[in-house]
C-alpha cells in the first residue's frame, strides 16, 4: 500500500524545492545557502532575503537536530490519517543550523508506520536523526528517529 491509497500528503515540488527532494532521493539532507553571504535559507526561494542576491548552493547537513515543537493531532484532520492514530508531527530545528526547522513525524524506523513512536516519549529538545523514506509519486521524504 502506497502513500496515496493511504491518503498521506506528499509534498508538492516547485523549481525552487526541488534539489531538497533530488538530495532527499539520494538519503542526504541538504539546505540551501546564499552562495554570496553564506546564510542559509529554508524554504528555498531564488532570491536570498538577507543580501537580495540570487545565486545559491546547496550545504550538506549533519541530519541532526532537536524537537522544536510537536502535536498528537485529535482527531486526525484527514481521512487517511485517522488508522495511524495517535501519531506525531514534528517541527525539528537542525544542530547545525539552528534558525533552520523542518517539519515531519518522529517514528521508530524509516519505513515504520507514523504511530510507530510512543508518544510519552516525545519532549521538546529531544536530539533525533534524520531518516529518509519512499513515499508516492516517487518522492523521498526525510523522517526523524529519536536518538539515545
Amino acid at each position: 500500500m502506497t502513500d496515496s491509497d493511504i491518503g498521506y500528503l506528499t509534498p508538492v515540488i516547485d523549481e525552487d524545492g526541488a534539489p531538497f527532494w533530488q538530495y532527499a532521493a539520494r538519503g542526504q539532507l541538504r539546505i540551501q545557502a546564499c552562495a554570496s553571504c553564506d546564510e542559509l535559507r529554508f524554504p528555498p526561494r531564488p532570491c536570498c532575503p538577507h543580501c537580495r542576491s540570487f545565486d545559491s548552493t546547496w550545504r550538506r547537513m549533519s541530519g541532526r537536530g532537536r524537537i522544536w515543537s510537536y502535536v498528537l493531532p485529535h482527531p486526525p484532520l484527514l481521512p487517511g490519517y485517522a488508522e495511524q492514530a495517535p501519531y506525531n508531527a514534528v517541527v525539528v530545528e537542525l544542530a547545525d543550523a539552528p534558525r533552520i526547522r523542518l517539519v515531519g513525524n518522529v517514528v521508530a524506523a524509516a519505513d515504520a508506520p507514523l504511530n510507530s513512536v510512543d508518544p510519552e516519549l516525545l519532549s521538546v529538545g529531544a536530539p533525533v536523526r534524520v531518516a529518509f523514506t519512499a513515499a508516492s509519486g516517487g518522492v523521498t521524504v526525510p523522517r526523524w528517529l529519536l536518538e539515545r
